[in-house]
């Protein structure tokens, strides 16, 4: 009798588990309040810690707002922001003058509706004859 108490018990609890679990996609909608707002504005992705990593950043609309989780790329360019993407041409040759090489690259996609300019440039230190980069990789544990 109590063997079958506790399966019964089990199965209940299996049950509540399962379907509490299916309607975890509807926890993310926004809710279907009366009044639906198509122009969102969202801010700029601002990091919980340091300049990158997982943050937030705030949409509104009208009266209503809302914070939305968000990642900022530890790599990403703070000229132009973690909002927008740009395809880039290769780099250019170096300027002995200034000892930098640029490369331009075209607005691919703006998130989240960002402001971002069309074209960018964007430079680094250009590789002197003396200094070469380094490809191979160091091996753990050998010579011992």
């Amino acid at each position: 009798m109590k063997l079958l108490l506790l399966l019964l018990l089990v199965t209940h609890i299996t049950i509540k588990t399962v379907a509490g679990g299916k309607n975890n996609k509807e926890k993310n909608k926004p809710s279907q309040s009366g009044s639906e707002c198509t122009e969102w504005r969202y801010g700029n992705c601002v990091p919980s810690n340091g300049d990158c990593g997982a943050g937030f950043r705030e949409g509104s609309c009208d009266q209503q707002t809302k914070k939305m989780k968000c990642k900022v790329p530890c790599n990403w360019k703070k000229d132009f922001g973690a909002d927008c993407k740009y395809r880039f041409g290769s780099w250019g040759e170096c300027d002995s003058s200034a000892g930098l090489r640029t490369r331009t690259g075209t607005l691919k996609r703006a998130l989240y509706n960002a402001e971002c300019m069309q074209t960018i440039s964007v430079t680094k230190p250009c590789l002197g004859k003396n200094k070469t980069k380094n490809k191979g990789k160091k091996r753990k544990g050998s010579g011992k």
